[in-house]
C-alpha cells in the first residue's frame, strides 16, 4: 500500500496562499449536492456532518502540519480546495469567532494570537483537477482516510465519464484489486438513472442516512441481475438498466430506501441478513408478488421458500425446542399447573401431525397405483 501511495502522489510543489483566495468545492463528492452554495453554507454543512470539530481541536493544540497541503484547482478564476475542505473549514472557524458563533461551533476553543497569524496562510499544492486525482482517488477510495461509498462512487463517476479515465486504470492507479471501482460505478450509475427515470429520489429516501452499499453490494447478485436485466458483461454504463425492466428498478430503490413522502419505509433496514432476504424473496415468483402486495419482508420469504420446506423446518426447529425444554423440566417446573395442560396439548398435536402426515401418504401412493394401473 505504500508503493502505491508513492506512485499516484503527485510531484507538485507547496506554496502558501492566504486562506481569504481559498473556496470550498461545491463539486465535493462527499457532500450530496445538486447546486453551488456560499463558502458559508458549505461550511455549515462541513460541521454538521463531517466532524469538523476534531480537525479543528488537532490545529487548535498542535498548529497545522505542513506536510499535508491543501490540493487546489484553478477554475474560473478561484482557487478551489479540491482535496482538504474539512481542514479549510477548521481554520476559518478557529480563526473567525463570530462565524463559530453563527455556525453554533461554539465548543471550539480561542486561538493565541500567535496561532492565529500563522494561520493566515495555508500551504497549498496548485494544480489542475484532473491532475490530482490519483492522489484523491488512492487516499479516499482505497487508502487510509476512506469516503463513504457514495462519494467514492461520484468521483469514480467524475473520472471515467467526465475525464474518459478507463476503469481498470483508475483501479490500478489506486491498488484495488477487489473490484471496488466496478462495483461503485455500477451502483451508482444503477441509481442515476432510476433518478433520471423518475422511479427515485434520493432526497425523498424513507431514512436520512444513504445505505448506498445495500444497492451497489446487492448488484453483485445473479437475482437482482436478472431482476433489472444487467450482467457483468453490460452494466458498466452510464444507461444499464433496459427500458423495460425500469420499473423494477423502481420497486427496487423503494424496497432498499423507502420514500418518506409516502412514509413507506424500506424492507431493508440492514444489509445482513435483510438484503440477502431480499433477494431470496425477488428470486422467487410467490415471493416477488408477495413484495409487490407490500407484505413484509419476513412473509415474503416464508412464502417464497414454499409450505414443504418450511414445514421440514419448523418440524426441526420443535424437536430442537423440546429437546431443551426436557433438558430444563427437571431444574425447572414440576409439572403441575397450567405447564402440563400445555404439555400434553403439544403431544395431542404431534399425534394429529403423524396421523396426518400418514394419511397424505396413503393417499399418494393410492394415486400414483391407479396412475399405474391406468397406464
Amino acid at each position: 500500500m505504500v508503493a502505491a501511495a508513492e506512485q499516484v502522489s503527485p510531484p507538485l510543489e507547496v506554496e502558501d496562499i492566504a486562506i481569504e483566495e481559498l473556496h470550498f468545492d461545491s463539486r465535493n463528492p462527499r457532500l450530496f449536492l445538486e447546486s453551488d452554495l456560499s463558502d458559508e453554507e458549505l461550511i455549515q454543512i462541513l460541521w454538521r456532518e463531517f466532524v469538523v470539530d476534531e480537525v479543528a481541536l488537532s490545529i487548535a493544540n498542535n498548529g497545522y502540519f505542513r506536510h499535508e497541503p491543501l490540493f487546489v484547482a484553478r477554475e474560473n478564476g478561484r482557487l478551489i480546495v479540491v482535496e482538504g475542505n474539512r481542514r479549510l473549514a477548521a481554520v476559518r472557524l478557529l480563526r473567525d469567532k463570530a462565524l463559530r458563533t453563527k455556525i453554533k461551533a461554539t465548543d471550539l476553543p480561542d486561538i493565541s494570537d500567535e496561532l492565529h497569524k500563522n494561520l493566515e496562510q495555508l500551504p497549498v499544492v496548485i494544480s489542475e483537477r484532473e491532475k490530482v486525482w490519483q492522489y484523491v482517488g488512492f487516499k479516499h477510495i482505497n487508502g487510509p482516510q476512506p469516503w463513504q461509498s457514495y462519494a467514492k462512487a461520484q468521483y469514480i463517476a467524475w473520472l471515467h465519464n467526465d475525464l474518459k479515465v478507463p476503469l481498470d486504470e483508475i483501479a490500478s492507479s489506486i491498488g484495488d484489486r477487489h473490484w471496488t471501482v466496478r462495483r461503485l460505478y455500477r451502483g451508482l450509475m444503477v441509481l442515476r438513472q432510476a433518478q433520471r427515470t423518475g422511479e427515485f429520489e434520493l432526497e425523498d429516501r424513507w431514512k436520512k442516512h444513504f445505505s448506498f452499499s445495500h444497492l451497489y453490494t446487492g448488484l453483485n447478485n445473479p437475482i437482482l441481475q436478472d431482476f433489472l436485466g444487467i450482467n457483468d458483461q453490460n452494466s458498466y454504463q452510464p444507461n444499464p438498466v433496459p427500458s423495460e425492466y425500469i420499473s423494477n428498478l423502481g420497486e427496487l430503490c423503494l424496497w432498499l430506501f423507502g420514500r418518506e413522502s409516502t412514509d413507506t419505509r424500506p424492507v431493508v433496514r440492514t444489509q445482513n441478513p435483510d438484503l440477502r432476504n431480499l433477494i431470496s424473496a425477488i428470486g422467487s415468483s410467490d415471493g416477488l408478488s408477495a413484495l409487490r402486495r407490500g407484505l413484509s419482508l419476513n412473509v415474503a420469504l416464508d412464502i417464497s421458500r414454499g409450505d414443504e420446506t418450511l414445514f421440514k423446518e419448523y418440524l426441526l426447529q420443535a424437536r430442537y425446542l423440546l429437546q431443551q425444554a426436557r433438558g430444563k423440566q427437571l431444574t425447572g417446573d414440576s409439572g403441575d399447573s397450567g405447564t402440563l395442560q400445555t404439555a400434553k396439548e403439544i403431544l395431542d398435536l404431534a399425534d394429529q401431525l403423524v396421523l396426518d402426515m400418514e394419511q397424505h401418504r396413503r393417499e399418494g401412493r393410492s394415486t400414483r397405483r391407479s396412475r399405474y394401473v391406468a397406464s
